[in-house]
Protein backbone atom coordinates (compact mmCIF):
# COMPACT_ATOMS: atom_id res chain seq x y z
CA UNK A 1 0.00 0.00 0.00
CA UNK A 2 1.11 3.60 -0.71
CA UNK A 3 0.46 6.50 1.65
CA UNK A 4 0.43 10.05 0.23
CA UNK A 5 0.66 12.50 3.12
CA UNK A 6 1.05 16.27 3.42
CA UNK A 7 -0.13 19.35 5.27
CA UNK A 8 -0.68 21.82 2.41
CA UNK A 9 -3.66 20.86 0.22
CA UNK A 10 -5.33 23.45 -1.99
CA UNK A 11 -8.48 24.19 -3.91
CA UNK A 12 -7.39 25.18 -7.41
CA UNK A 13 -8.97 27.80 -9.67
CA UNK A 14 -7.85 27.78 -13.32
CA UNK A 15 -8.61 30.82 -15.50
CA UNK A 16 -7.95 30.87 -19.24
CA UNK A 17 -7.38 34.36 -20.70
CA UNK A 18 -6.61 35.50 -24.21
CA UNK A 19 -3.77 37.57 -22.77
CA UNK A 20 -2.89 38.77 -19.27
CA UNK A 21 -2.52 42.53 -18.92
CA UNK A 22 -1.16 43.58 -15.52
CA UNK A 23 -2.76 46.66 -14.01
CA UNK A 24 -5.90 46.25 -16.11
CA UNK A 25 -9.23 44.42 -15.96
CA UNK A 26 -8.80 40.88 -17.30
CA UNK A 27 -11.77 38.75 -18.30
CA UNK A 28 -11.43 34.97 -18.34
CA UNK A 29 -13.11 33.13 -21.19
CA UNK A 30 -12.84 29.78 -19.39
CA UNK A 31 -12.92 28.95 -15.68
CA UNK A 32 -12.36 25.65 -13.88
CA UNK A 33 -12.01 24.50 -10.27
CA UNK A 34 -10.64 21.29 -8.75
CA UNK A 35 -8.77 19.77 -5.81
CA UNK A 36 -5.01 20.27 -6.00
CA UNK A 37 -1.91 21.00 -3.91
CA UNK A 38 1.03 18.59 -3.88
CA UNK A 39 -0.36 15.94 -1.54
CA UNK A 40 -3.75 15.86 -3.29
CA UNK A 41 -2.17 15.72 -6.74
CA UNK A 42 -0.10 12.72 -5.63
CA UNK A 43 -3.15 10.97 -4.18
CA UNK A 44 -5.27 11.62 -7.27
CA UNK A 45 -2.51 10.45 -9.61
CA UNK A 46 -1.98 7.23 -7.63
CA UNK A 47 -5.67 6.41 -7.92
CA UNK A 48 -5.67 7.17 -11.65
CA UNK A 49 -2.68 4.81 -12.01
CA UNK A 50 -4.65 2.04 -10.26
CA UNK A 51 -2.24 1.93 -7.33
CA UNK A 52 -3.34 0.72 -3.91
CA UNK A 53 -3.11 3.98 -1.97
CA UNK A 54 -4.61 6.32 0.60
CA UNK A 55 -4.24 10.10 0.95
CA UNK A 56 -3.87 11.81 4.33
CA UNK A 57 -4.18 15.57 4.77
CA UNK A 58 -5.71 18.43 6.78
CA UNK A 59 -8.73 20.30 5.39
CA UNK A 60 -11.12 22.99 6.63
CA UNK A 61 -14.00 25.26 5.63
CA UNK A 62 -16.00 25.21 2.42
CA UNK A 63 -12.97 24.57 0.23
CA UNK A 64 -12.09 21.61 2.42
CA UNK A 65 -15.61 20.27 1.93
CA UNK A 66 -15.25 20.63 -1.83
CA UNK A 67 -11.98 18.70 -1.75
CA UNK A 68 -13.55 15.93 0.30
CA UNK A 69 -16.55 15.76 -2.04
CA UNK A 70 -14.37 15.58 -5.17
CA UNK A 71 -12.24 12.79 -3.72
CA UNK A 72 -15.39 10.84 -2.88
CA UNK A 73 -16.81 11.36 -6.38
CA UNK A 74 -13.57 10.31 -8.10
CA UNK A 75 -13.11 7.36 -5.74
CA UNK A 76 -9.81 8.41 -4.15
CA UNK A 77 -9.32 6.69 -0.76
CA UNK A 78 -8.58 9.38 1.80
CA UNK A 79 -8.40 10.14 5.50
CA UNK A 80 -9.01 13.73 6.55
CA UNK A 81 -8.09 15.68 9.67
CA UNK A 82 -10.54 18.58 9.95
CA UNK A 83 -9.25 21.97 11.10
CA UNK A 84 -10.89 25.34 11.78
CA UNK A 85 -8.79 27.13 9.14
CA UNK A 86 -10.21 27.32 5.62
CA UNK A 87 -8.15 25.37 3.10
CA UNK A 88 -6.33 27.79 0.78
CA UNK A 89 -7.26 28.58 -2.81
CA UNK A 90 -4.55 28.88 -5.48
CA UNK A 91 -5.11 30.31 -8.95
CA UNK A 92 -3.55 29.42 -12.30
CA UNK A 93 -3.73 31.98 -15.12
CA UNK A 94 -3.25 30.54 -18.62
CA UNK A 95 -2.69 32.91 -21.56
CA UNK A 96 -3.98 31.18 -24.67
CA UNK A 97 -2.22 33.63 -27.02
CA UNK A 98 1.26 32.95 -25.63
CA UNK A 99 0.92 29.74 -23.62
CA UNK A 100 2.40 31.55 -20.64
CA UNK A 101 1.36 30.29 -17.19
CA UNK A 102 1.11 32.56 -14.13
CA UNK A 103 0.62 31.13 -10.65
CA UNK A 104 -1.03 32.98 -7.75
CA UNK A 105 -0.21 30.87 -4.70
CA UNK A 106 -1.61 31.29 -1.21
CA UNK A 107 0.55 30.00 1.61
CA UNK A 108 -0.79 26.86 3.24
CA UNK A 109 -3.48 27.65 5.80
CA UNK A 110 -2.32 27.67 9.45
CA UNK A 111 -3.51 24.69 11.48
CA UNK A 112 -4.14 24.20 15.19
CA UNK A 113 -1.63 22.35 17.32
CA UNK A 114 -4.39 19.81 18.05
CA UNK A 115 -4.85 19.22 14.31
CA UNK A 116 -1.12 18.56 13.93
CA UNK A 117 -1.26 16.01 16.76
CA UNK A 118 -4.28 14.35 15.13
CA UNK A 119 -2.46 14.28 11.78
CA UNK A 120 0.66 12.79 13.37
CA UNK A 121 -1.38 10.07 15.08
CA UNK A 122 -3.20 9.28 11.83
CA UNK A 123 0.11 9.17 9.96
CA UNK A 124 1.60 6.68 12.44
CA UNK A 125 -1.46 4.47 12.05
CA UNK A 126 -1.61 4.61 8.24
CA UNK A 127 2.14 4.39 7.61
CA UNK A 128 2.32 1.19 9.69
CA UNK A 129 0.39 -0.48 6.84
CA UNK A 130 2.25 1.20 3.97
CA UNK A 131 5.21 -0.19 2.05
CA UNK A 132 5.74 3.20 0.38
CA UNK A 133 5.15 6.69 1.81
CA UNK A 134 5.25 9.94 -0.17
CA UNK A 135 5.67 13.07 1.96
CA UNK A 136 5.27 16.30 0.03
CA UNK A 137 4.32 19.95 0.23
CA UNK A 138 5.20 23.05 2.18
CA UNK A 139 4.71 23.23 5.93
CA UNK A 140 2.04 25.55 7.40
CA UNK A 141 2.01 27.49 10.62
CA UNK A 142 1.20 25.11 13.47
CA UNK A 143 -0.44 26.56 16.54
CA UNK A 144 0.41 30.07 15.33
CA UNK A 145 4.12 29.35 14.91
CA UNK A 146 6.21 28.35 11.89
CA UNK A 147 6.49 24.58 11.62
CA UNK A 148 9.87 23.27 12.73
CA UNK A 149 12.12 21.93 10.00
CA UNK A 150 11.99 18.61 11.87
CA UNK A 151 8.29 17.96 11.09
CA UNK A 152 9.07 15.55 8.25
CA UNK A 153 11.75 13.65 10.14
CA UNK A 154 9.39 13.37 13.14
CA UNK A 155 6.96 11.61 10.82
CA UNK A 156 9.64 9.51 9.13
CA UNK A 157 10.99 8.33 12.48
CA UNK A 158 7.70 6.47 13.00
CA UNK A 159 7.52 5.11 9.46
CA UNK A 160 8.55 1.48 8.79
CA UNK A 161 8.13 1.71 4.98
CA UNK A 162 10.21 3.29 2.22
CA UNK A 163 9.88 7.08 2.11
CA UNK A 164 9.92 9.42 -0.89
CA UNK A 165 10.49 12.95 0.39
CA UNK A 166 9.55 15.89 -1.85
CA UNK A 167 10.95 18.82 0.14
CA UNK A 168 13.70 21.42 0.01
CA UNK A 169 15.92 23.53 2.23
CA UNK A 170 15.88 22.93 5.98
CA UNK A 171 13.07 20.35 5.77
CA UNK A 172 15.08 18.30 3.28
CA UNK A 173 18.30 18.52 5.31
CA UNK A 174 16.50 17.43 8.47
CA UNK A 175 14.74 14.56 6.69
CA UNK A 176 17.99 13.09 5.36
CA UNK A 177 18.89 11.90 8.85
CA UNK A 178 16.05 9.36 8.60
CA UNK A 179 17.57 7.89 5.42
CA UNK A 180 14.69 8.25 2.93
CA UNK A 181 14.58 5.91 -0.04
CA UNK A 182 14.46 8.86 -2.46
CA UNK A 183 14.38 12.67 -2.34
CA UNK A 184 13.01 14.70 -5.25
CA UNK A 185 14.01 18.39 -5.44
CA UNK A 186 14.04 20.20 -8.76
CA UNK A 187 17.30 21.77 -9.89
CA UNK A 188 16.48 25.21 -8.50
CA UNK A 189 15.42 23.74 -5.15
CA UNK A 190 18.58 21.63 -4.98
CA UNK A 191 20.75 24.69 -5.62
CA UNK A 192 18.93 26.59 -2.86
CA UNK A 193 19.29 23.62 -0.50
CA UNK A 194 23.06 23.22 -0.93
CA UNK A 195 23.54 27.00 -1.09
CA UNK A 196 25.38 27.29 -4.41
CA UNK A 197 24.60 27.51 -8.15
CA UNK A 198 24.61 24.35 -10.26
CA UNK A 199 25.76 25.58 -13.67
CA UNK A 200 26.80 22.25 -15.20
CA UNK A 201 26.42 18.49 -14.91
CA UNK A 202 29.47 18.10 -12.66
CA UNK A 203 28.09 20.63 -10.15
CA UNK A 204 24.69 18.94 -10.27
CA UNK A 205 26.14 15.51 -9.60
CA UNK A 206 28.25 16.85 -6.74
CA UNK A 207 25.17 18.33 -5.08
CA UNK A 208 23.20 15.10 -5.55
CA UNK A 209 26.02 13.07 -4.01
CA UNK A 210 26.04 15.44 -1.06
CA UNK A 211 22.43 14.47 -0.31
CA UNK A 212 23.31 10.79 -0.70
CA UNK A 213 26.20 11.15 1.75
CA UNK A 214 23.76 12.75 4.22
CA UNK A 215 21.38 9.77 4.05
CA UNK A 216 19.31 9.57 0.84
CA UNK A 217 19.50 6.27 -1.04
CA UNK A 218 18.45 7.88 -4.33
CA UNK A 219 18.23 11.51 -5.47
CA UNK A 220 15.97 12.48 -8.39
CA UNK A 221 16.29 15.97 -9.89
CA UNK A 222 13.99 17.52 -12.47
CA UNK A 223 14.66 20.63 -14.53
CA UNK A 224 11.37 21.77 -16.09
CA UNK A 225 11.03 20.28 -19.59
CA UNK A 226 14.73 19.39 -19.60
CA UNK A 227 16.59 16.26 -18.59
CA UNK A 228 15.77 14.31 -15.44
CA UNK A 229 18.70 13.06 -13.37
CA UNK A 230 18.84 10.09 -10.99
CA UNK A 231 21.75 9.17 -8.73
CA UNK A 232 22.65 6.70 -6.02
CA UNK A 233 26.03 5.95 -4.50
CA UNK A 234 26.73 3.57 -7.41
CA UNK A 235 24.52 4.72 -10.31
CA UNK A 236 24.10 7.93 -12.36
CA UNK A 237 21.29 8.21 -14.94
CA UNK A 238 20.00 10.83 -17.38
CA UNK A 239 16.47 10.64 -18.78
CA UNK A 240 15.19 12.67 -21.73
CA UNK A 241 11.43 13.33 -21.74
CA UNK A 242 9.52 13.50 -25.02
CA UNK A 243 8.77 16.94 -26.44
CA UNK A 244 5.10 17.79 -25.79
CA UNK A 245 2.67 20.68 -26.08
CA UNK A 246 2.09 21.99 -22.56
CA UNK A 247 -1.47 22.93 -21.58
CA UNK A 248 -1.05 23.27 -17.79
CA UNK A 249 2.16 22.20 -15.98
CA UNK A 250 0.70 22.37 -12.45
CA UNK A 251 1.17 19.05 -10.68
CA UNK A 252 3.80 17.60 -13.01
CA UNK A 253 6.31 16.98 -10.22
CA UNK A 254 3.60 15.38 -8.10
CA UNK A 255 2.54 13.07 -10.93
CA UNK A 256 6.19 12.15 -11.44
CA UNK A 257 6.40 11.10 -7.79
CA UNK A 258 3.14 9.12 -8.05
CA UNK A 259 4.18 7.37 -11.26
CA UNK A 260 7.58 6.53 -9.80
CA UNK A 261 6.12 4.93 -6.67
CA UNK A 262 3.37 3.14 -8.62
CA UNK A 263 6.17 1.54 -10.65
CA UNK A 264 8.20 0.68 -7.57
CA UNK A 265 5.15 -0.96 -5.99
CA UNK A 266 4.86 -3.18 -9.06
CA UNK A 267 8.46 -4.31 -8.61
CA UNK A 268 10.27 -2.12 -11.16
CA UNK A 269 13.84 -0.99 -10.53
CA UNK A 270 14.26 2.64 -9.59
CA UNK A 271 15.45 3.72 -13.10
CA UNK A 272 12.55 1.82 -14.71
CA UNK A 273 10.08 3.41 -12.28
CA UNK A 274 11.42 6.88 -13.11
CA UNK A 275 10.29 6.28 -16.70
CA UNK A 276 6.76 5.74 -15.39
CA UNK A 277 7.05 8.96 -13.42
CA UNK A 278 8.25 10.96 -16.41
CA UNK A 279 5.43 9.57 -18.56
CA UNK A 280 2.87 10.51 -15.89
CA UNK A 281 4.28 14.04 -15.65
CA UNK A 282 4.19 14.46 -19.44
CA UNK A 283 0.57 13.35 -19.65
CA UNK A 284 -0.32 15.68 -16.78
CA UNK A 285 1.21 18.68 -18.59
CA UNK A 286 -1.05 18.06 -21.58
CA UNK A 287 -4.26 18.26 -19.52
CA UNK A 288 -6.14 21.22 -18.06
CA UNK A 289 -6.72 19.46 -14.72
CA UNK A 290 -3.79 18.22 -12.60
CA UNK A 291 -3.28 14.50 -11.91
CA UNK A 292 -6.19 13.21 -14.01
CA UNK A 293 -4.18 10.47 -15.72
CA UNK A 294 -4.85 7.50 -17.99
CA UNK A 295 -2.91 4.54 -16.60
CA UNK A 296 -2.78 2.70 -19.94
CA UNK A 297 -1.29 5.69 -21.75
CA UNK A 298 1.24 6.25 -18.97
CA UNK A 299 2.51 2.66 -19.22
CA UNK A 300 2.80 2.91 -23.00
CA UNK A 301 4.51 6.32 -22.90
CA UNK A 302 7.01 5.08 -20.31
CA UNK A 303 8.45 2.72 -22.93
CA UNK A 304 9.44 5.72 -25.07
CA UNK A 305 11.34 7.62 -22.38
CA UNK A 306 15.01 7.75 -23.40
CA UNK A 307 17.47 6.91 -20.65
CA UNK A 308 21.19 6.36 -20.43
CA UNK A 309 23.39 5.18 -17.57
CA UNK A 310 26.41 7.44 -17.28
CA UNK A 311 29.93 6.61 -16.12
Amino acid sequence: MILAAGLSPAWQRILVLDRLATGEVNRARESYECASGKVLNVGLALTMLRANSITLSVIGGTTGQRIQSEFQNVGVPARWVEDRAITRTCTTLIESATGQITELVENASPIDASSWEAFRAAFIEESARAEWVILSGSLPLIGGRPAASTVYDELMANCPGHVILDARGAELWAGLACRPFLVKPNREELAATVGRPLPDDAALRSAMLELIERGAEWVLVTDGPGAVWLASAREWWRFTPETIRVVNPIGCGDCLAAGLVAGLEEGLSCPEAVCWGIAAAAQNAQSMFPARLDHVLVRESAKRVARVRLA
